[in-house]
């Protein structure tokens, strides 16, 4: 029997829409391969109401691939209409997963199209434009995400949910090591406050690297990262757990601070 992309998707984004939760998809529904994971993350597009802001790569560190127990990175789009600006408010109904991340995000300057060689880091940051900041508030439609396994989570959107971009990075960038630059974040709640470090390098040992594993990724399954577009490229410490009320805020030193709020 033909694996049926829209049935399934039709399963999460109905899930997504309504803020329910499943098992998992039917077994006859759940995509096997790569291709498939991603051919039914595909019609996400067609149910957006605008073009899509971007992309996200889920478990680019060590903390986020336990999160969510996977072997390695996965890419996801950013929808538009769930992208806000620093400083919003977000709500935390329906929010399982419960956590922010703090991450560097791209901006592309130049389309980068499917070819069947991968892309080197210096092709990849020479369609670049400009560095921004963010926080990812990620969620999942699975009742229990720590076993829906890669495929799944993949045709899920890669966990994604509601993302937070701030300004345009205006001090010099390029010539900064972003692995080794350290990132702090602080949660502020109604009766708690915490601290967290992070460091660029536990982004695939570089933010770059793993904008460059994106490219080739997309490459692969014949998708262009378009000019234009966003790439966040996942979380630089280990995701802070978030409740209602609490604020956010991520301080990336001369590069500038991000942060958002969180209520029901």
């Amino acid at each position: 029997m033909k694996f049926d992309v829209q049935k399934g998707a039709d399963i999460l984004w109905n899930a997504w829409q309504t803020g329910t939760v499943i098992e998992g998809l039917p077994e006859d529904l759940k995509p096997v391969t790569r291709l498939d994971a991603y051919a039914m993350q595909a019609t996400l597009e067609a149910r957006s109401s605008r073009p899509p802001a971007g992309w996200k790569i889920a478990a680019t560190s060590c903390a986020g691939q336990k999160h969510i127990n996977v072997s390695g990175p996965l890419a996801g789009r950013l929808l538009a209409e769930r992208m806000h600006n620093d400083g919003s408010t977000l709500s935390m109904v329906g929010n399982r997963m419960a956590v922010a991340e703090v991450e560097f995000v791209f901006a592309m300057e130049h389309s980068i199209t499917p070819r069947p060689e991968p892309y080197s880091l210096d092709e990849v940051m020479a369609s670049v434009g400009d560095l921004f900041l963010g926080i990812e508030v990620p969620n999942t439609r699975f009742a229990t995400y720590t076993t829906a396994g890669e495929m799944q989570h993949i045709a899920d959107n890669a966990c994604a949910h509601e993302f937070i971009l701030g300004s345009c990075v205006s001090a010099p960038w390029r010539q900064r090591d972003l692995a080794a630059h350290f990132v702090h974040a602080t949660v502020e709640g109604h009766s708690r406050r915490y601290e967290r470090d992070g460091v660029g390098g536990n982004v695939l040992g570089d933010p770059r690297i793993a904008l460059a594993w994106l490219v080739n990724e997309l490459s692969i399954y014949g998708i262009t990262l378009a000019a234009g577009q966003y790439v966040t490229t996942g979380t630089c410490m280990v995701p802070l757990e978030i409740e209602t009320g609490d604020k956010v805020v991520a301080d990336f030193g001369v590069l500038g601070r991000i942060g958002c709020r969180f209520e029901d």
